[in-house]
């Protein structure tokens, strides 16, 4: 096929997709070859349409062609075959087999025989290389990564995976250049010609009926005279141009009232205006045509009309007619990555939650933001100043009314639902969760001042909009007295109450057509009613998808409605609305099943919509309901963000969990941004150049530089080699010097605020209780904890630019995962209170499972579903402490409460063995799979050593308790060091390590009076460091050879200001893979992961051996001994 031909085909599939004939699309792609739709493709796969995927392929290649084919295919083969499986089809299974896999039995007989194999397995994830597969959705989406990357490779795909970068609509365009010329061959060319059809030349009829010649047979063609540009085929040609319907009320109305309103303005909008608006109400005009699939641009939206025609062209070249929509084929989208806010441009701290932002109308980079707790405050987002802040304030009380005093009283505490700018930007108003919104005026810069104060609602104002009703501006409130309200702008005068909803009143959406003002509002029942600004009730009563809460908004031109709203059960609905119907034309798809929090969205530039879910900013094009593309903003979004654009779309306003707020930026908001800077810059140059130059001691560089040179830099040198002056008093001049000894340069290194370590919160929607057990999966991707209110919170971390391993990270926030069915782990509590219950948990190997317990049954959880497997050994006596065998997954040892240890196997449900010698509950075992023993610890602070080939008692001894110290504060821990010879113990009062076979303590290091106990202690992946938690908050590492101190984490470094005291972790964990980072489990609910400095990359320097000395064993420390080797708090 010639170039030219195959380029017509690329014309066609463009035409067949603005069209919408998507089977045909995707069948002229796979019988033409030339293009292969990456994005049908997955579709085909995630949805599990094999028949239609390998159809598709076969298009391109054959199983055989190369090894990359062969992969291909034998990948999708083998996910069917295990999909049959998992539902136990064995005929299908086999079916499978037979027909499709065993044609990869002549290049790899023995992989061939061990799928066959699978068929006798109860379960094929008992088979070592498919342990972890999870559940189908999980799998396909893994397998779809992995067949990107073989068609990628695959040298038959070349030159097929992009589709040419074509302009909107471009057969179109060469049709009419086609009757351009045609017409410009006519002897008496007509000013509306009549097209008829395109089957043959274009002629205008002659007086005398004679034809025109034909355009190849005119011999005068360059001597034809050129009349005007050919006009718009319009109504003459085939491509109908669609009618403009009329207002939106029209449709939505059911019983519009008859009453006379001035008359409105004709504008150019296609049908003759009516002058009452009563008329539009009772009589929509419908457009009639004969395409009804086409979508209609309304009156005054023509510029989006406009805009989709291609760039660089006139009117007079293209003529296409209103009605030819933008294109929408993959890969010639006529947007690019550049108008995606993927860029983090500022991340700011407001000091408490965002509930509610907006930019200024007109100045783009000025942002107001309202906070949970009360707090107002105006930012220059592009010189990163705060210019104000407002804490909440009554500004005259004894004007309020009795209950809002009396409210006040009750409880002070205060919460902006919504604030938002007036429309010129003069104005602000500000709606607060207890009866009142505030206005202000502002005057530029950080000059605000209080205008209007109006005690608007009984109980919150949950939303507030300014309108021009009467070209007079007006204010529109609603609240949770289920009334809407409007008031003068200038004097607070009310004007309007509308009544009839029957909950309370959610949010508000003013708006226009036609100089017809009204007002849309939602209702926490799911309501939406309408409103005119008169007194005869509501016009419109539908139901809002998700019954709940609901949010409306118009598209920047004021042609398109959507909606957003979230159900109580966490189900959300993204959808544009049909104004002439008063229905829904098309759902947006892309929301998790249950959202962790009612989700925010905005829409900008007339072309995307974004909303706030699972942690992400998710985008849409409006004309397309699959989700467009996600942004993640380098982590550390709240499950449900809130969102900003600003007026031009350039900017990206998104609330982080941290009680801060990110400015995302596209390429032209970055470029308004740096431009910014640069006029700051060259302002304060000057001045800066004398202020911000660093005062360097060359005493204090020297040292700085020799410390660094030997590799043991103190944080304080390096302190002051960062320019930070706060601990220059603690640098002393010192000259390397290799002869030096060492043990008296080195230093405990102390982290004492945030900027010494990285640390994150992983962000927790729920109201969770105390974390009382904390473990990283063996992946490390993900940390899994559980509360003492029984349930599980899983939070991986997603693949990004940033993390590109996936693995868990302080420098990336994690997602709180839930599958689609939206269920928790929750363990069985026998009726009892979970917070008095001793919880425990333990993960199998390959980490598919979870084996818990909170008092109740022992359940047994897929990781991947959340689903429980099973149940077993309802209480008493209640399990205490769980541990999977290490060369048996089947086989666990339950600690229990009565102070016994099962060993019990789950696969058959029996108890193999009984073990007894503690006189007190289970708190603690371990195995070591090199000396095939159980070790256990129990609240008797008794350690036992069991042998588990035969379960005897092997050993036993009991803790050494410091006189005088309680010791029924917290458990004792045991867990093995790395060489599985020996193990660590962890009780309040002091961290020990002991040698297995003898079990004597190594190394102790106890607590010293009148500090505070230890909580938790755990090994570092390599059991090189110990990672220690204490009661007051404090975190020390120790070296786990010699047990002395290496590194002090104050609580300041990680902890927020505001936190309560009484705050402390109970529980660390260590990373699997990255022997320098650990979580902690806090008493508040809270999780925190900590990693070092990355230009330190450790915690501190390993510190010298005590005086030279090797022992294997330390007495005790006594009071007053060193800080380099016991805590000071």
């Amino acid at each position: 096929m010639s170039s030219l031909s195959r380029e017509l085909v690329f014309l066609i599939l463009q035409f067949l997709d603005e069209e919408k004939f998507k089977e045909t699309v995707h069948k002229l792609e796979q019988e033409s070859g030339f293009y292969f739709n990456m994005k049908y493709f997955e579709d085909e796969v995630v949805n599990g349409n094999w028949d239609e995927v390998e159809r598709y392929l076969g298009g391109f290649t054959k199983v055989d062609d190369n090894r990359y084919s062969m992969k291909i295919f034998f990948e999708i083969r083998k996910q069917k075959y295990l999909e049959a499986l998992d539902k136990h089809d064995r005929s299908k299974a086999v079916e499978i087999l037979v027909k499709d896999l065993k044609v990869f039995a002549s290049f790899n007989e023995e992989l061939f025989k061990e799928i066959t194999q699978l068929l006798t397995l109860e379960n094929f994830r008992e088979n070592e290389q498919l342990s972890k597969y999870g559940d189908t959705k999980s799998a396909r989406a893994i397998m779809l990564v992995e067949l990107k990357k073989l068609i990628e490779a695959n040298p038959l795909f070349r030159d097929k995976l992009q589709f040419p970068n074509l302009k909107n609509s471009r057969l179109r365009t060469l049709i009419n250049q086609s009757l351009n010329w045609q017409h410009q061959l006519c002897k008496n060319p007509r000013p509306n010609p009549d097209i008829k059809t395109l089957f043959v030349d274009h002629s205008c009829g002659q007086p005398n009926g004679a034809r025109a010649p034909s355009p190849a047979n005119n011999p005068l063609l360059g001597s034809i005279p050129k009349p005007g540009g050919f006009p718009p085929l319009g109504a003459h040609g085939p491509f109908q141009p669609a009618p403009t319907p009329v207002p939106p009320l029209a449709g939505w109305m059911s019983n519009p009232p008859a009453v006379t309103h001035p008359a409105v303005s004709g504008g150019a909008i296609g049908f003759g205006t009516p002058t009452n608006p009563a008329a539009i109400l009772k009589h929509p005009r419908t457009p009639t045509t004969a395409n009804p699939g086409m979508d209609y641009p309304s009156g005054d939206s023509d510029h989006v009309s406009k805009r989709t025609r291609p760039i660089g062209m006139s009117e007079e070249q293209v003529n296409l007619p209103v009605n030819m929509l933008p294109v929408t084929y993959p890969q010639s989208h006529s947007y690019q990555q550049d108008d995606f806010h993927r860029t983090v441009a500022r991340t700011l701290s407001q000091g408490s939650n965002p509930m509610s932002m907006d930019f200024h109308p007109l100045q783009q980079t000025l942002l107001l933001v309202g906070t949970n707790v009360g707090e107002i405050g105006l930012w220059d987002v592009g010189t990163k100043d705060k210019l104000v802040v407002r804490n909440f304030k009554v500004w005259e009380l004894g004007k309020c009314s009795m209950a809002l005093q009396a409210s006040l009283v009750k409880d002070p505490s205060v919460t902006v639902n919504r604030i938002i700018w007036s429309p010129d930007g003069t104005l602000f108003g500000v709606a607060y969760s207890r009866h009142i919104v505030q206005i202000y005026s502002y005057h530029g810069g950080d000059d605000i001042r209080q205008h209007l104060e109006i005690d608007a609602h009984v109980g919150g104002v949950n939303d507030i909009a300014f309108a021009h009703p009467n070209k007079h501006l007006c204010i529109i409130t609603c609240g949770d007295d289920k009334t809407i309200k409007v008031w003068d702008a200038t004097s607070g005068a009310k004007q309007f109450t509308f009544e009839g909803h029957e909950a309370p009143v959610y949010s508000v959406c003013p708006h226009y057509k036609e100089n017809i003002q009204f007002i849309f509002s939602t209702a926490l029942d799911g309501k939406i009613k309408a409103w005119l600004y008169d007194n005869l009730g509501s016009r419109v009563d539908y139901d809002a998808p998700g019954h709940w809460c609901t949010t409306m908004a118009y598209s920047a031109d004021g042609s398109r409605l959507f909606s957003c709203g979230t159900s109580k059960d966490g189900e959300s609905h993204l959808v544009e609305w049909n104004e002439s119907e008063g229905a829904v034309k098309r759902t947006y798809q892309g929301f998790r099943k249950r959202s962790l929090g009612v989700v925010q969205f905005d829409t900008t530039r007339n072309r995307f919509l974004a909303a706030g879910d699972e942690f992400l900013i998710k985008i849409w094009d409006m004309d397309n309901t699959g989700l467009l593309t996600t942004i993640d903003a380098d982590g550390g979004l709240p499950a449900s963000p809130r969102i900003r654009f600003n007026k031009e779309g350039t900017l990206l306003a998104v609330s982080t969990h941290d009680n801060g707020f990110k400015i995302l930026a596209n390429t032209d908001g970055l470029r308004l941004l740096r431009m910014l800077e640069n006029r700051s810059f060259d302002a304060s140059r000057n001045a800066s150049e004398t202020v911000t130059k660093p005062l360097i001691n060359p005493l204090t560089a020297a040292a700085a530089a020799a410390a660094t040179s030997s590799g043991t830099a103190t944080p304080a040198a390096i302190t002051a080699m960062n320019g930070d002056s706060k601990n220059l008093v603690d640098v002393k001049p010192r000259i390397a010097d290799e002869s030096l000894d060492k043990s008296k340069v080195w230093k405990l290194m102390e982290i004492t605020e945030s900027s010494q370590c990285r640390s994150i919160k992983l962000a927790d929607n729920m109201r969770a209780s105390k974390i009382s057990r904390l473990i990283y999966t063996n992946s490390g991707v993900a940390i899994l904890a559980l509360t003492a209110s029984a349930v599980h919170l899983l939070w991986k971390w997603p693949r990004s630019d940033r993390n590109s391993t996936g693995k868990a990270t302080a420098s990336v926030s994690p997602q709180l995962w839930q599958p689609p069915s939206g269920i928790f782990m929750t363990n069985d509590t026998a009726d009892s209170n979970p917070e008095e219950a001793v919880h425990c948990f333990a993960l199998s190997k390959n980490d598919s499972y979870v084996m818990s317990a909170s008092g109740g049954k022992i359940s047994l959880f897929n990781m991947m579903t959340f689903k429980t497997m099973t149940t077993f050994m309802p209480p008493p006596p209640a399990a205490t402490f769980l541990a999977f065998h290490p060369q048996d997954n089947n086989i666990i040892a339950i600690g229990m409460d009565d102070s016994t240890i099962q060993i019990y196997n789950v696969r058959i449900d029996e108890v193999k063995s009984k073990l007894r010698g503690h006189s007190k509950r289970i708190t603690g075992l371990a195995f070591s799979n090199v000396l095939n023993v159980l070790v256990s610890s129990g609240a008797d602070a008794q350690l036992c050593v069991w042998n588990t080939d035969g379960w005897e008692k092997q050993k036993n001894r009991f803790l050494q308790i410091p006189s005088g110290r309680p010791s029924n504060i917290l458990d004792t821990r045991v867990q093995f060091h790395q060489d599985q010879m020996h193990f660590l113990v962890v009780h309040e009062t002091q961290i020990a390590i002991y040698d297995t076979t003898r079990l004597e303590p190594v190394k102790q290091w106890p607590v010293r009076e009148n500090t505070a106990p230890i909580t938790h202690a755990t090994f570092s992946c390599d059991s090189q460091l110990i990672y220690a938690s204490f009661m007051d908050a404090t975190v020390c590492i120790f070296n786990a050879s010699s047990l002395r101190l290496q590194c002090r984490i104050l609580p300041a470094s990680y902890l927020p200001q505001n936190i309560s005291s009484s705050v402390h972790p109970v529980v660390v964990a260590a990373h699997p893979s990255e022997a320098s980072q650990f979580a902690l489990g806090l008493t508040d609910g809270g999780v925190y992961v900590l990693e070092p400095l990355e230009s330190e990359r450790k915690w501190g320097n390993t510190p010298p051996a005590e005086n030279g000395s090797t022992s294997n064993l330390s007495t005790p420390a006594p009071n007053g001994a060193s800080s380099s080797d016991q805590p000071e708090r």
